[in-house]
């Protein structure tokens, strides 16, 4: 890795990664560490990537709150390309997880080869109307921006990228 990295934020680490043609499976400089994971994008391995996540978060001393609710955005992404993005097929996923800057923080890419889809685009759902009366869906990704310090989504090279950063605190 040239020498620019260690002047790069978590964010722009784990993207630069992402959209290398060869990206280092684990590197370390300037403060950042990066790990990834490819799996296939099944329920199935849904533990394995939170357990890589969690891994990488207690590694570095991260609070049992924002593991928490870093596992729950991390599966409510997850799962939402495991059920959609190859459906009826199964593709791979790539997680990307990126620990350091200042003010620590870890940065989690999702990427597949699925269809381009924009969860982000999703209309918010109603939270006012009891859960019965609420459409079904987007609840997830809702809680997942609410939970999360920031949010984006690209498509690029025909690779769908959900980016998640969440500040140690």
């Amino acid at each position: 890795m040239p020498d620019i990295i260690r002047h790069l934020s978590a964010r722009e680490a784990v993207i630069g990664s992402i959209l290398s043609s060869a990206p280092d499976l684990y590197w370390r400089k300037g403060g950042i560490q990066m790990m990834e994971l490819t799996v296939d994008a099944t329920v199935e391995n849904l533990d394995t990537v939170t357990d890589f996540v969690n891994g990488q978060l207690e590694q570095a001393g991260c609070s049992p709150k924002v593991i928490m609710q870093t596992d729950l955005a991390v599966e409510e992404i997850y799962v939402n390309i495991a059920h959609y993005a190859y459906h009826p097929k199964t593709g791979k996923a790539t997680i990307r997880c990126a620990v350091g800057g200042d003010p620590l923080q870890v940065v989690i890419g999702f990427v597949d080869e699925g269809k381009p889809y924009n969860p982000l685009e999703k209309e918010k759902p109603d939270v006012t109307v009891s859960a019965k009366e609420r459409q079904i869906g987007g609840l997830g990704v809702f809680l997942a921006q609410k939970m999360m310090d920031d949010i984006s989504y690209e498509f690029q090279n025909g690779k769908n990228i959900l980016t998640i950063c969440k500040k140690f605190k």
